[in-house]
Parts: C-alpha cells; structure tokens; sequence
C-alpha cells in the first residue's frame, strides 16, 4: 500500500503553538484557585477582608515603633500617647532572652558551640558525607558541653573513653552471642561512668590542665537552654524511638513486652508531670549527696517521652511496608540487624518522615514547659523581665519575638523536611 496516496495521512510535522491566553497566565491562575465558584470567591473576598483589616489595625502600632529607650515609661513619653509598639525591650534585654544569666564575658563559648552545630548536623543532613565530617558529629556534643558549661575538658573525653570500652566488649565476646556481647557491653560502660570518670579526669586534669570557667545549670536560660534540651532531645529520641519501634514488633515476649509497657506509660502521663518527677522526686530514689544536674534530669526526661512517640511513629511506617520487603531480605540471606539496616528501616523511616519531623517540632517547642519546674526558658525570662520595674506592663513585644524565633526554627525544620521528601522521592521519578 502506498502510504503517499492515502490523503488523510499527514506528511509533515505540526509545529508546536502556544496555549490560549485565556488557559495561561496569572489571570487563569486567580480564576481557577480563587474564583473558582461562589464558595471559592466568598472565602477569597472574606480572607482579603480580613488581611486588610488586620493590617489597618496593626499598620500605625507598626509604623511608630521605638527602639530606642530604657524603659516603657520612656517609651510612652516618645510616642507621646499615639499608638506604637516599644521594641527597645528587645534591644534592651535580648542577652538575657538569647543567655538567660549567663556571664556576658562568656557569651562567645555558646556562641561557638551554636556555630559549629550546623557543622556538626551539615554531613547527617545532606547527602554524601565524608567520613571525617562525621566524626566531628560524634565528638560534636562533648565538645559543646565542654564550652557551654566549661570545666576540664578530660571530663567529657573520660565519657567518651567509656563508649570505647563498650565497643571493644562487643568485639571480645561477640562470638558467644549478640545478645551476650551486649549486656556485657552496656554492664562495662555503666561500670566505667560510675567508677572510672571521676578518678580519670582528676589524675588527667593535674597532669595537664585544660579547663573553662564553669557556669552552673542556673545561670543557663533563654533560647540557649531551649536549643540545648531541643536539640539533645531530638539527637537521642530517634535512635530509641527506632529500637522501642522495632522491639515493639519483635517476637521475643519479654522485649515486646517492655517495649509495650514503656511506650504506653509515657504516651499516658503528660510531659509537665514528668518533668516535675525530674525536678522534685528524682532525688528521693537517689543515695544520699547525690548530685544530679537538673538539666541533666530534664534531657533525660524528654528524651524518653519524646523517644516513646517517636517509636509509634517508626512503628507507622514498618506496618506500611509490604510483607515482601521482609520476605526479600531473608531470601537475600540477610540477618534480622542487616535486614533492618539496608532494606526496612531506609523505606520505613522514608515514610515517616512526616510524622517524624512533627515531632521534632513538638518536642522543641514543649521545652517551653521547663519554666514550671523552675528553668528559666524565654517564657520564664519574659515574665522575669515584665516584673521589672522598668518594662512592667510590657506584653506584646516580648512573646511576639520570643514566638517569632520559635517559629523561625520550627519553619526550617519544616522546610528540610519537605526537601528530604523531595530527595528520597525515588519510587514515581
């Protein structure tokens, strides 16, 4: 058959137009998202409304704004009764809001321990991370403890050296059994904190002193305590949160069953009576002359309680894998850890990510918690600064920017949960 002779045959190619203006552009866009119907149209006349009469309102409190004074009553004399916000509270005491009573000659050791934290998270959040750079993460939170509430710098290396001790137990008796091996482990490093540390540091620290002046837990407050029990919290809930998920599904009867136990106290009790557990009936169980750092005693609590949702997470996201995810890694003639490791917990936790950056987000802002059991977080500061005799009646200024730093952090945690979605996105690419 000729094909030349068959005249609803095109020969030639049709070249390419543009859309109709009527389906392109902006006008097309408002049409179909904010006019699209007469609910569509009232809810977009209604939000206008609305924006328009809020910046009306807020626009002259804005607009005669002082930043410059020592007091609200110097304040109100500026503004000479007109309508304005009195930002110099923020210029004024935003040591204390960012330190709390942290000495001032000593505000650049948090300072630094704050730089080098994006340093220290920049090779486990983005992708190819050399081997160097992640041992900086390791070593990263001694270091910042060290320079936040200074002293021998042998104290946090002796703690280190019992993580050392734990891993050279593991490789000594893991050919009798994992299970063994780690008990013996865990024993070894619990031994060496109690017993080692304190012997070790003080022969060190006469040897070779290397020490910053100590600053008490007390004189630790402000956004800088928040980042601290945030920061440690969301560091050491997701590794336990991963083991209580996995021992949650295990079929062993008495890991399952502690794991149940664990997650279903915590998810019942409310964070505020932990936390004062933490702060007044910790001690009771404690030998005598015990000295236990509060804030110590807080991370830990935190950690648990946040530890406990998150394995409810994990735990969300291992049920929603199909079962020949495991039936393809006992056919790869895996083990149940390097199954875990290389095929069920990378898809797993990759579904969880949603989940699991709202509870990171969660657990720092309920650090605003602390201030009742007697820390002085930003809400406690701000109440401290209310009741001075300078800036008493103040209000607004103060929680708007203690909310907007708040809400600065938990928008980037937000946003790199949406580009970590995007990145490990693989399956419709």
């Amino acid at each position: 058959m000729n094909m030349h002779n068959v005249s609803w045959v095109r020969q030639d190619m049709v070249s390419p137009s543009a859309r109709p203006d009527r389906q392109n552009g902006r006008l097309e866009w408002t049409r179909k998202n904010l006019f699209n119907g007469w609910v569509s149209t009232f809810l977009t006349l209604a939000s206008v409304a609305a924006i328009l009469w809020l910046a009306v309102a807020v626009a002259p409190w804005l607009g005669n704004s002082v930043w410059q004074a020592t007091s609200l009553a110097e304040c109100r004399q500026l503004l000479d009764g007109a309508p304005g916000a009195c930002w110099a509270v923020i210029r004024d005491r935003w040591p204390q809001l960012l330190f709390g009573f942290y000495p001032p000659h000593l505000y650049w050791r948090p300072v630094l321990a704050f730089a080098l934290l994006f340093a220290a998270f920049a090779p486990v959040l983005f992708r190819s991370p050399p081997a160097r750079a992640l041992w900086f993460s390791a070593v990263y939170p001694g270091i910042a403890y060290w320079l936040i509430w200074g002293g021998s710098l042998w104290f946090p290396t002796a703690v280190y050296l019992g993580f050392a001790v734990a891993v050279g137990l593991i490789s000594l008796s893991a050919r009798i059994s994992h299970g063994f091996a780690i008990s013996v482990a865990i024993l070894g490093a619990v031994l060496w904190w109690l017993y080692a540390v304190e012997p070790l540091t003080s022969t060190a620290n006469a040897l070779l002193p290397i020490t910053l002046d100590v600053v008490a837990s007390r004189d630790i407050g402000g956004f800088l305590l928040s980042i601290v029990i945030g920061v440690t919290g969301i560091a050491m809930s997701l590794p336990l949160g991963i083991l209580l998920a996995l021992g949650r599904r295990s079929s062993l009867p008495l890991i399952h069953l502690l794991s149940v136990v664990f997650i279903e106290f915590i998810r019942g009790v409310p964070l505020i009576t932990l936390l004062f557990t933490a702060s007044l009936l910790l001690n009771y169980f404690l030998p005598p002359g015990t000295n236990f750092d509060l804030i110590l005693r807080v991370v830990i609590m935190v950690t648990l309680f946040a530890s406990a949702y998150m394995a409810e997470v994990i735990r969300g996201g291992l049920a929603a894998l199909p079962r020949g995810q495991y039936e393809a890694a006992e056919a790869l003639g895996l083990d149940y850890w390097k199954a875990q490791r290389l095929v069920i917990l990378p898809q797993a936790l990759k579904i969880s990510i949603p989940g699991i950056v709202n509870s990171f987000i969660g657990l720092f802002k309920d650090t605003t918690l602390v201030m009742f059991i007697g820390l002085l977080d930003p809400i406690a500061l701000a109440a401290a600064i209310r009741a001075n005799t300078n800036w008493q009646g103040i209000y607004w200024e103060l929680f708007i920017f203690i909310g907007a730093v708040f809400f600065v952090f938990c928008f980037g945690m937000s946003r790199y949960s949406m580009y970590l979605e995007r990145r490990l996105k693989t399956d419709h690419r």
